[in-house]
């Protein structure tokens, strides 16, 4: 089993300093992966629920949150063998022919390390300032998905889709991986286990218990068999998000199927010297046993 940290690009770790030594520190201890998020714009008042609380984003409007691929291409720089994941990217909000170039410029920059994790977004009020429609943006995704991957593995690329279309374009460079970049989707809603199972390399759980993400995991794979695929075709991860977990529950996660479990630092680090502790901390508590599994 795998472990990955959650998250970089927020708050503190937007200082360039503050993203290296976590970066640096993150790869030394053994950590699999390292995840960014991502949200254009917050605001003050909205009618949309966050999906992993009471349905308020916790933290406020201001908050500091960097763009993900600037940032992991920063770390990718600073590394050269962790993973790096956006966690996650709302691609319907993008131009899917710009962002497929994007991920393809960082996968190759860091030699083939990069994971698009991919989700469709909540707030509404987001999409609104961006000039978005919020309605059909799961069908978006899938159409945008589906052109990023043309334009990833293909020579020269034709699509004609309901949301994007393009005739014999050329998109180079390629992605590092020969197959183009993964494409991990977030969720535990059944249209987003769906997602996984249908047209997804991975999925990345969030706020799920052992036996939640079990549960999840035995829908993924009753979908994965209705559309011919096997289990071996998607990689499963899984985050406590802010719930504690203990060492002992790395393998229930496991014999849920659990591949890899996203860890992020719930207490309030005020220098690099405390991220750095935690790291430290984490890798003896939860990295360390993990590779025993």
């Amino acid at each position: 089993m795998k472990i990955g940290y959650f998250s970089v690009g927020v708050g503190p770790s937007t200082n360039p300093q503050w993203l290296r030594t976590i970066a640096t520190n993150a790869q030394r201890l053994g950590f699999a992966t390292i995840w960014a998020p991502e949200h254009v714009v917050l605001v003050e008042q909205y009618a949309s629920r966050y999906p992993y609380t009471s349905g308020e984003f916790p933290g406020p409007a201001n908050a500091a949150i960097a763009d993900p691929f600037p940032t992991l291409a920063y770390v990718a720089a600073c590394t050269s063998t962790i993973r790096l994941a956006t966690g996650i990217c709302i691609v319907p909000e993008h131009n899917p022919v710009v962002l497929a170039k994007t991920i393809a410029t960082v996968d190759r920059l860091s030699g083939g390390r990069f994971i698009l994790g991919v989700g469709i977004g909540w707030l509404a009020e987001e999409f609104q300032a961006l000039g978005i429609p919020f309605e059909r943006r799961a069908q978006r995704t899938r159409d945008y998905i589906e052109a990023m991957r043309k334009l990833w593995t293909e020579e020269r690329s034709t699509h004609h889709g309901e949301f994007v279309s393009f005739t014999n374009v050329f998109s180079y460079p390629k992605p590092a991986q020969a197959k183009g970049v993964p494409v991990w989707f977030g969720g535990e809603s059944a249209p987003a286990l769906r997602r996984v199972a249908e047209y997804g390399d991975g999925w990345l759980g969030f706020k799920l218990s052992p036996e939640a993400a079990a549960a999840k995991i035995r829908r993924i794979e009753e979908l994965l068999k209705s559309y011919g695929r096997k289990r071996s075709d998607v990689y499963l991860a899984a985050s406590p998000y802010t719930d504690p977990i203990k060492p002992d529950d790395l393998k229930r996660y496991r014999d849920a199927g659990v591949e890899e479990v996203a860890l992020l630092i719930t207490q309030r680090t005020r220098t690099e010297e405390e991220v750095v502790t935690c790291l430290e901390q984490m890798a003896r508590d939860f990295v360390e046993p993990a590779a025993s599994l």
